[in-house]
């Protein structure tokens, strides 16, 4: 009761804040600025439209190598771009910095931290936020990977539990401070714990001769029968073999049970000592309340039609990792991948400018470019239409599909540059700790 108090409250103090320009054209709110957001912005560039793009951040962030700002690899602003420099010159796009609190569909309206926005149509394109599946304990001493601040969390806590390993006299206590156990053996897993393996044979031991780098040791836990389950089984083998060769730990058919911010507990009974889990098993749809329960299905994701419509509505649309397109092939909705996100959006894109014209919209058809995955540095693995293979030239088309899918020249330029030096020194330049990391248990 008291939150909708509140959110009454705002609304009369806020009812003018958000300005906007006059428009004789449909205006479209969109809520998001991921992959799909993105696309869809892209594609109604001067179109005879208005779109709202709202997001509590004022950037975009190129998720694929969250990774790499985790293990010191990048800095941040690198794989960022600020949505107003994208939008350019657009007059028919406009970027209002707010976080959306509520959305009411039977006014056509969205309730945000600044105010409120009316719209003709509403696209939800909020992503995802990690899952715990209800362990609490877990998502209070662990950190996922979901956001750049997530990403810079993660570096900041190993950079200051090495530090404190090698203070420490305590063995138990350099046990804990530097083993690292990543939950989830998905892309961002596998390529998460390639990244740390490389840190622990060429940074640890120039960086802390106090002890010997065998002390960082990297736990990867799985609980199906292969790593990289949603590609191919070459790939999992190959992901398999790169990890054992850099000495990865990996537990498959386990599952976390407990951790306490100190000993990590799996299914099968092993106990791992260890101030560092970093979670990257699971994901959950994350957008504002309003929307219709029944529309809701498995993964908090909302079920929308072939038009990427939000079973229900008839002017509201979900996109990206959000939307839940369940077909008789695909039961679980399709892969909650960047290229299903980018496609989804310059589908409805497409769909709404039909729409102004009295044209039919078109169904969301999914072309399939292929899976990428690296495992450190020469060695990534690749299922291209039929074509599965690994190595050297694996990580090189990884490379240039995500070196040319960064927004902006200068993004481009920096991590292609700090790539170059990598590749010839295995340097990762970026280890200095800008703010203490703070458990959210201690927060």
């Amino acid at each position: 009761m008291q939150e909708n108090t509140n959110i009454n409250s705002l609304i009369g103090q806020h009812e003018d804040a958000i300005c906007l320009p006059p428009t004789n054209h449909p205006r479209i709110v969109l809520i998001g600025g991921g992959f799909a957001g993105m696309a869809l912005l892209e594609k109604l560039k001067n179109q005879p439209v208005q779109v709202v793009l709202v997001d509590k951040n004022n950037f975009h962030q190129f998720q694929p190598l969250f990774y790499q700002i985790a293990t010191s690899g990048l800095e941040p602003d690198s794989i960022v771009f600020p949505f107003r420099k994208q939008i350019g010159k657009s007059k028919n796009i406009i970027f209002r910095l707010a976080e959306v609190l509520e959305i009411k569909t039977d006014e056509n309206v969205v309730v945000t931290s600044e105010g409120i926005i009316s719209y003709d149509y509403l696209v939800l394109a909020t992503g995802t936020t990690s899952n715990f599946f209800g362990m609490e304990k877990v998502q209070r001493h662990s950190v996922g990977m979901k956001s750049i601040r997530d990403a810079l969390n993660i570096r900041h806590m190993m950079l200051q539990n090495l530090e404190k390993a090698a203070i420490t006299c305590d063995e138990k206590e350099r046990e804990a401070l530097t083993s690292f156990v990543i939950v989830g053996g998905g892309p961002a897993g596998v390529e998460t714990a390639g990244a740390l393996a490389e840190f622990c044979k060429y940074i640890l031991p120039k960086d802390y001769p106090e002890y010997p780098s065998s002390s960082m040791k990297i736990f990867l836990l799985e609980a199906q029968q292969e790593l990289l389950a949603a590609m191919s089984s070459n790939a999992s083998k190959k992901t398999l073999a790169y990890l054992k060769r850099l000495h990865v730990n990996i537990l498959l058919n386990d599952s976390l049970v407990d951790y306490n911010g100190e000993m990590v507990i799996t299914k099968s009974g092993q106990k791992i000592p260890s101030k560092n889990l970093i979670w990257t098993a699971g994901v959950m749809g994350s957008f504002p309340k309003g929307i219709n329960s029944l529309c809701v299905v498995r993964g908090n994701r909302l079920k929308v039609n072939e038009f990427l419509m939000i079973d229900g509505y008839s002017n509201v649309f979900a996109l990206g990792d959000l939307a839940a397109l369940i077909t008789k092939t695909r039961p679980e909705g399709y892969p909650q991948v960047a290229q299903v996100a980018i496609q989804q959006g310059q589908t409805l894109a497409r769909n709404i400018l039909r729409l102004g014209t009295d044209k039919s919209p078109l169904p969301f058809i999914y072309h399939d470019k292929g899976s990428l995955a690296t495992v450190g540095k020469r060695r990534a693995v690749a299922d291209i239409g039929r074509l599965k293979f690994s190595g050297y030239f694996a990580w090189i088309l990884w490379s240039v599909v995500h070196l040319f899918s960064i927004s902006g020249f200068r993004n481009k330029l920096l991590v292609g540059l700090n790539w170059a030096v990598s590749y010839l020194s295995y340097e990762k330049s970026n280890r200095v700790i800008i703010r203490n990391f703070r458990p959210k248990h201690q927060a």
